[in-house]
């Protein structure tokens, strides 16, 4: 027996040995049009998985099993070389100085400033599910929408809620809404702390500013101590540039849509030091009636080389902005009323005024330190902080007085004269109308620091630390007395008795200067504070064809409350919640050949629940039923590379149990019995996902391209749910509000939902784009998509699925090059068809005998149409 061991072990020693000796080794050296070295280049051999990374100095050395082939070498911002080569066996290859040009198509050239904190896939070596968005995709084909848009011809991805208004667009991954999707800005988390969510609005400058969007499906190569279920979308924006210039962009587009950006690069100096900045203003009406928008767009980074081992970026970023929103409401009113039906405004005195506008300016700014310790360990660190300072307005007081006009819009005049003749104009909760604001400001403050250490060819770990603190404040006050002289206010516990005689503009500019004092706000005021405390780490195994990575991480977070609306000076503080959370997960990846790639990851993750679930109600009691979430994630996929065609072919699934979910909904509240905008909060949901994606790139000739994309999925609901409603201002409503499949059970509903279909985004999706150089400086594109088997976002028994439908986007680009200038134009058609269709369904209410119908859907339910045929055209001047 231990001779049969030697005689193994000695020949699998031989075999290692004939496959280590049977590398070749290609180097060179990467450099720039001045001949200066391009550091962090990428040179892969084509058709394999050998891949390696220029150094400081812009050299190379990267280990191949093939003898001849090409060699492709990239670097953003510059126009990629491709070189054949042929090794004589066992005498390196050097291919001598390669010069990099700039690239024509991109904007700029960029430093990449944290890459060791940024989480991109290309830094593993085993393949996860992803997709790359470039910067020329970006700019070419965002133009005025919004910027999870750029996403939609990526499979598994579902974007909705575009008829809400400017930065009002949901995203879904993998059936797995936003708030469960980990958005990362230059290795910064932006979820909201509180509850999750992303808000697209305090983001509207991002397709001026990002450099790359890398789309994450599943587990992700996240390293972070982030435990997202859908994925990780990392967003890599500008940063100091390289080279001096600038450029002015006009745009236009339907619905009176204007944006006009001007931008500059100081260069990289002699002294180290270089600067960008960027500007952009826009506005328009919104493809719907009272969907108004307007805003700025402001981008500063300012970078300094010290020495080849040390580089600094500081960025600023901001897009202060104000929209007008609309809500999705039954599809008898859009029948009644037309497809761009809005009911939150009116007119006064003949000017136009809206109930519900959304205004908000949240400075980010951000401090990155890349230290390269040696060739084998750098340092990457990013402190980051943020102050969000806004809110939105709404109606207040009772809505029995909130009057209509006869075409369905809100009569402003009405309201003013009734509030006007109350006694001395002073209006109460019962007896009058006033639209508030409901501010929700915030200061935010991280830092995230990543160790790597590559401690030889086939062994490297990383490992760090995620810091983050988070204040929010949160209270209403007047944004319009609508002809009150004053409110009274008698529900404050602590300010008893007092009259409200200020009001305070609604836009994001004096939500900077808007201080209350206590006895001027209304409704609830209250603050909250979050800190977080993460650790993790990764280790990964490479050779030739086998590559193996593990990541761990470990987190807690901490949570209280201060309420001084409903509570005593004594008593306003919560008691401290602490929870912990963790996740690992590993995975595997082996090359059958040069071409063909098998891989498979696993992980788990325990979750800690979000801070609005923890305690009741809005108010300081601690929920006792809140715990992590659970999820489990499988996935396994397939890789295909050749100098033509790369194909992607992955499947997944998905097991998430106990999470809390929230529904917003225009209803009737039983108590009050009027017409309002309710929140369905479902606790204890189990959903089991499981799909197929397929992804195909493909360049027949240099002129022609073609991508297209699949995601088949089985998004379910496993077990029952307990349900609960409240009305805007966080009170109980009763649980009879929707009786669908709901027994009654203590101010709660038990839904019967297990083995029902998960709704919000279409599980089924197809998609084939193609984009073709006509001649020098001319080239077309085209996208197609269609969605099927998309349900109601209710969680409920009977789930309501709503018509497939396909969608057609165009454009044209067209170039003028000059001796150092550009004159670039573009225009962009989206849903060239004009297609007719519903892109979102929040109730599920039931086709009866007696019901109108719509495509074979009831009229009473609540739906968003999707936006008709738009249109945008720009002229952007490089110099």
């Amino acid at each position: 027996m231990k001779q049969s061991l030697k005689g193994f072990l000695m020949a699998a020693f031989m075999l290692l040995s004939g496959a280590i000796m049977a590398q070749e080794t290609i180097t060179g050296t990467v450099n720039d049009v001045k001949n200066l070295p391009l550091p962090g280049a990428t040179v892969k051999v084509k058709g394999t998985q050998d891949v390696a990374t220029t150094g400081i100095d812009g050299t190379f050395t990267i280990s191949t099993s093939v003898t001849s082939g090409s060699i492709t070498i990239s670097f953003m911002g510059f126009s990629s070389q491709t070189l054949p080569f042929t090794v004589v066996a066992g005498t390196p290859l050097n291919l001598g100085p390669v010069t990099l040009a700039e690239d024509s198509e991109e904007l700029d050239a960029v430093v990449i400033v944290g890459k060791g904190v940024i989480d991109l896939a290309q830094d593993r070596r085993t393949p996860v599910a992803v997709s790359n968005i470039s910067r020329k995709e970006i700019q070419e084909k965002s133009g005025n929408q919004e910027f999870p848009e750029v996403m939609k011809n990526t499979p598994g991805i579902y974007v909705a809620s575009q008829a809400g208004g400017y930065g009002d667009s949901k995203m879904f991954v993998r059936g797995f809404d936003q708030t469960n999707t980990a958005f990362m800005l230059n290795g910064q988390p932006i979820n909201g702390m509180e509850d999750g969510n992303m808000y697209w609005s305090n983001w509207s400058g991002m397709t001026d500013v990002a450099n790359q969007v890398q789309v994450q499906r599943g587990l992700g190569s996240s390293k972070l101590a982030i435990s997202s279920v859908g994925g990780t979308v990392n967003i890599v924006t500008k940063a100091t540039d390289l080279r001096k210039g600038g450029f002015a962009q006009s745009m236009i587009g339907n619905d009176n849509y204007n944006r006009t950006t001007v931008g500059y690069n100081t260069g990289l100096m002699e002294n180290g030091f270089g600067a960008s900045a960027m500007l952009t203003k826009w506005s328009g009406d919104g493809y719907n009636r009272g969907t108004y928008g307007e805003g700025y767009n402001y981008f500063l980074s300012f970078g300094y080389k010290a020495n080849e081992r040390h580089m600094f970026n500081i960025l600023v970023f901001g897009a202060p902005q104000q929209h007008d929103q609309n809500y999705t409401k039954a599809i008898s009113r859009y029948l009644e009323q037309g497809r761009k039906y809005n009911n939150n405004y009116g007119f006064l005195d003949g000017d136009y005024l809206s109930e519900r506008v959304n205004y908000y300016h949240k400075p980010v700014a951000n401090f990155n330190w890349d230290f390269t310790i040696s060739d084998k360990m750098n340092l990457s660190t990013v402190a980051y902080a943020s102050w969000g300072r806004g809110g939105g307005t709404g109606n207040y007081g009772s809505s029995s007085n909130k009057k209509y006009t006869a075409d369905g819009h809100i009569d402003f005049t009405t309201i003013r004269n009734n509030n006007r003749a109350l006694t001395d104009g002073i209006g109460n909760v019962a007896n009058s109308y006033l639209i508030r604001n409901s501010v929700n400001n915030h200061a935010w403050y991280g830092v995230v620091s990543n160790f790597n250490h590559e401690i030889n060819d086939n062994f490297s770990y990383n490992a760090g630390v995620d810091l983050r603190t988070y204040k929010g404040t949160h209270y209403r006050e007047v944004s319009n007395f609508m002809g009150l002289n004053g409110f009274f206010v008698n529900d404050n516990v602590q300010y008893p008795d007092y009259t409200v005689t200020e009001q305070f503009s609604a836009n994001p500019w004096s939500a900077f200067t808007n201080k209350p004092s206590n006895t001027q706000k209304i409704d609830y005021d209250y603050d909250e504070r979050i800190s977080y405390l993460g650790v993790f780490g990764q280790a990964e195994y490479k050779t030739d064809d086998f590559s193996a990575f593990v990541q761990g991480a470990v987190s807690n977070q901490s949570h209280v409350r201060w309420d001084r609306q409903q509570y005593s000076r004594a008593e306003e503080k919560s008691d401290k919640v602490n929870n912990t959370g963790y996740n690992i997960k590993g995975g595997a990846s082996y090359t059958l050949a040069e071409q063909h790639t098998i891989f498979a990851n696993a992980g788990f993750y325990s979750r800690q629940p979000y801070h609005d679930n923890i305690y009741l109600s809005f108010g300081n009691a601690v929920n006792p039923f809140t715990e992590n979430e659970k999820i489990t994630g499988l996935e396994a996929g397939y890789r295909f590379r050749s100098d033509i065609i790369d194909i992607n072919l992955d499947g997944y699934m998905t097991r998430w149990k106990d999470r809390v979910t929230t529904t917003q909904n225009t209803a009737v509240n039983t108590i009050t019995g009027n017409e309002e905008q309710l929140f369905t909060v479902n606790s204890g949901l189990h959903q089991f996902h499981t799909g197929a994606e397929l992804e195909a790139i493909a360049h027949p000739t240099s002129d022609f391209s073609i991508k297209g994309f699949a995601s088949i999925g089985n998004w379910k609901y496993k077990d029952n749910v307990f349900t609960r409603i409240y009305d805007e201002s966080r009170n109980l409503v009763a649980d009879d509000v929707y009786k669908t499949g709901t027994t009654s059970l203590k101010g709660q509903s038990v839904n019967e939902i297990d083995g029902r279909k998960v709704g919000g985004a279409a599980q089924t999706s197809y998609g084939l784009g193609a984009s073709y150089k006509i001649t020098k400086g001319l080239s077309v594109d085209a996208d197609w998509r269609t969605y099927d088997k998309l349900y109601s976002s209710a969680v409920i028994k009977d789930n309501v699925e709503i018509p497939s439908y396909d969608l057609v986007d165009a454009g044209v680009t067209y170039k003028l090059n000059f001796s150092n200038t550009s004159l670039v134009f573009r225009l962009n058609v989206n849903n060239v068809f004009d297609e007719v269709y519903l892109s979102e369904i929040t109730t599920a209410n039931q086709v009866t005998p007696t019901s109108v119908n719509y495509r074979g859907i009831n009229v009473t339910n609540n739906v968003f149409f999707g936006n008709g045929r738009t249109w945008n055209f720009s002229m952007r001047y490089n110099f």
